[in-house]
């Protein structure tokens, strides 16, 4: 009796200790687990790797002496165009991704078996609830569960092993504009949640759920609501007295869409929160304010929800300077002491040293070209901003532009090097405020409370100018010093998200379609590999048996659709995870074959005047994803090259919603029939420009981007001229 109920309590035991060594199982991710997560090389259990956030994985079997030997050795062809941006996570062998709507994947992370695959079912017609396309960053793990937020705002539960799920909750109110496409976290056995949407009106909230029924268990607003209504807590209170005008009547903003952290011996959760809504602060606070807590960091108890500390880096932001760039909490030795702090490099351009124990700002230096502001002044914690740098009565131009200085795209941390490796965009634009009384509130459609796109360029001027005068680069920072060390330029715009090695490795993907590496420590470039479309996600580092493998996710999209610059003539590739290792042996199919075009329908009978008015109407309403000037990124169609038969429908498409269910609003709350027969015009007329660039010999087009190369680098020095830059 007693030999047979120790078989009975052993056999399951020692099953479930082989089983878990193979791929199509993992162990439970407990609370224990992620707390050490920084210290297991072979998994990457959460978004950052760990709840630093540092992406930085200590594996160096690959590394900087080897790894002109990594090639493929496995690839997952997902079935969505739409871009992926997700960071894969690891546990045990099992690779869990994110794709195209919300949809998850469980993988056999040494093979690329699918275990399963769960579709959330998505509306396509909710598609006017997101600014920068149906993509998703990733899922958290937490026990045998997988969770991931959804793009209309649920958060769901599945089940790690079977991929069903186990429950779902409704986070965002489903009258309102919210989305979601961060990746959750987990922290003390409740999933955190932010969304987005501040572009459509939202006020911001944070929730936490229990990670094992779904019931809410605290949820914290980043701004405050109508004061009529009372305040949900004392955090709410003193914000309001930062805040002007009737804010709450056009949302806030102040959205988490990407940014959070958590320190488990401090136990504070940390919160990046975005930009105004609309940005322009004249419009949603006139006469000024602070406008707590936009722009912010800010220190919750992660059991309750409780308000700890904020530090605020843009205090009435107005260029749509978000905070929710990624937090990475390292200590350092600052000024003959040892600190906690948190390091970020966000829109505004300056990197912060924060002391993520009491919100402290210890360090503000721009890492980008900044114009907004000279300085942080160290005793206030607050920027100087240099004159003239607000639109409120004219036009103003100003570095960095609303993209940032660095935007959702993952930094690294090698505590190797002590760099921070940063993807860096350097460039300005000119902000064109619209007068509080000329502006309209569009409750499905983007609200700025700036002109799109304003300046009249010529359209092949204009090409030329974001073409080449945004710059992007790899940049290795040294937090410490506050300086650069070195860096790797890229030939267009959206730099990848980075991973950092003990390999002496740093590598990241690139909008051309190229997966790099480089030495961490010089940047000199060792490794590069063609994968067929854009990288913009973070690649990661994970191991099974011994064998060390870098994966990523990759497919160009969902970015406001400005990778501008890269030659689009060939059709749209499906999201991929591709996997790598020394060694590998697997081969990508063939490219697609170049598009046909079809010949584009005469040009309409309009004057100059009516294109120009709908050039302004294309961007305001159209831009944000199929590409500002009519240039699609290949991800959504590219209006230059529609068949006839749509232009047939134009009208139908726009105004009626012909195709809603496949993902393309209606904009008849916003244009009139004559406003959409403009924009068509404009897309005819793009679209004969495009053909007769296509018709033009090697040699023209060589000495057009030449000249165009010497005009954009004049424009360059009279913006940064005129902004003091």
């Amino acid at each position: 009796m007693l030999r047979s109920r120790a078989v009975r309590f052993l056999l399951p035991l020692l099953l479930s200790t082989v089983v878990s060594t193979s791929a199509g199982w993992a162990a439970p991710v407990t609370d224990q687990r992620l707390k050490a997560a920084a210290a297991d090389a072979d998994n990457w259990l959460s978004y950052g790797k760990d709840y630093r956030e540092q992406r930085y994985s200590p594996l160096d079997r690959i590394n900087a002496d080897n790894v002109g030997g990594l090639s493929l050795s496995w690839f997952l062809e997902t079935d969505s165009t739409v871009g992926m941006e997700a960071t894969p996570l690891v546990a045990d062998g099992v690779m869990y991704v994110s794709a195209g709507w919300s949809v998850v994947y469980a993988l056999d992370a040494v093979t690329g078996r699918q275990l399963w695959k769960f579709d959330p079912q998505v509306p396509r017609e909710v598609s006017y609830r997101f600014c920068c396309g149906a993509i998703n960053r990733g899922v958290a793990l937490w026990g045998d569960r997988v969770f991931v937020g959804t793009l209309d705002g649920r958060l769901v539960a599945i089940d790690a092993g079977t991929g069903e799920q186990v429950w779902s909750v409704q986070t965002t109110p489903l009258d309102q504009n919210y989305s979601i496409t961060g990746a959750p976290r987990v922290v003390n056995g409740k999933v955190i949640i932010g969304n987005g949407g501040s572009e459509y009106g939202v006020r911001g909230f944070v929730t936490a759920y229990d990670a094992a029924t779904g019931e809410q268990v605290w949820r914290f607003y980043t701004v405050p609501g109508n004061p009529a209504d009372g305040f949900e807590n004392d955090a709410m209170a003193r914000a309001a007295d930062t805040w002007k005008g009737e804010w709450w009547k056009l949302g806030g903003g102040g959205t988490v869409w990407d940014a959070i952290a958590f320190d488990p011996e401090l136990n504070l959760l940390y919160l990046g929160v975005g930009n105004g809504a609309p940005h322009n602060q004249n419009i949603r606070s006139p006469g000024g304010g602070d406008n707590l807590y936009l722009s912010s960091i800010v220190a919750l108890n992660p059991d309750t929800g409780e308000y700890v500390w904020h530090y605020q880096q843009v205090p009435g932001e107005t260029w749509d300077y978000t905070a929710t760039q990624q937090m990475s909490l390292v200590d350092i030795e600052w000024q003959g002491q040892t600190r906690k702090v948190i390091m970020q490099a966000p829109k505004a351009g300056f990197f912060y040293l924060i002391d993520r124990v009491t919100g402290e700002l210890l360090s503000a230096e721009p890492y980008v070209t900044v114009s907004w502001a000279s300085h942080y002044d160290l005793q206030t914690g607050r920027p100087v901003e240099n004159p003239g740098q607000r639109a409120l009565t004219g036009p103003s131009t100003v570095f960095p532009t609303s993209m940032g200085g660095h935007n959702w795209q993952p930094m690294a941390y090698s505590p190797q090097t002590g760099l921070m490796y940063i993807p860096a965009l350097d460039f300005g634009s000119e902000f064109v405020a619209i007068s509080p009384e000329n502006y309209v509130q569009y409750p499905r459609h983007w609200n700025l409370g700036y002109e799109v796109n304003a300046a009249p360029l010529s359209q092949p001027l204009q090409q030329a100018v974001m073409r080449h005068l945004p710059r992007a680069y790899l940049l290795a920072w040294d937090p410490i010093a506050q300086r650069e060390v070195w860096r790797a330029e890229h030939p267009y715009m959206h730099p990848g998200g980075v991973l950092a090695t003990a390999g002496n490795l740093v590598f990241q993907g690139r909008a051309d379609g190229r997966l790099m590496a480089y030495r961490a420590d010089t940047g000199t470039r060792l490794w590069d590999y063609a994968v067929q479309n854009g990288v913009l996600a973070a690649p990661i580092s994970y191991a099974v048996d011994g064998e060390q493998y870098i994966a990523v996710a990759v497919g160009r999209g969902g970015a406001l659709s400005m990778t501008i610059g890269i030659d689009h003539a060939k059709a749209a590739t499906p999201g991929r995870v591709m996997v790598f290792k020394l060694g590998g042996k697997a081969q990508l199919p063939p490219p697609p074959p170049a598009l046909s075009y079809p010949e584009p329908p005469p040009r309409m009978d309009v004057s100059e005047e009516q294109i120009e008015r709908g050039r302004s109407l294309y961007n305001s309403f159209c831009g944000r994803c199929h590409g500002f000037s009519v240039v699609s990124d290949g991800s959504i169609p590219d209006l230059r090259h529609l068949p006839a038969v749509w232009h047939e429908n134009f009208d139908k498409v726009v105004r009626q919603g012909m195709m809603e269910r496949a993902g393309m609003p209606r904009f008849d709350d916003v244009l009139s029939a004559e406003d959409a027969r403009l924009v068509h015009a404009y897309i005819i007329e793009r679209a004969h420009e495009d053909q007769a660039d296509r018709n033009r010999s090697d040699w023209w087009r060589e000495l057009r981007s030449t000249v165009y190369q010497w005009l954009v680098s004049g424009i360059d020095w009279l913006m940064r001229r005129d902004a003091g830059a």
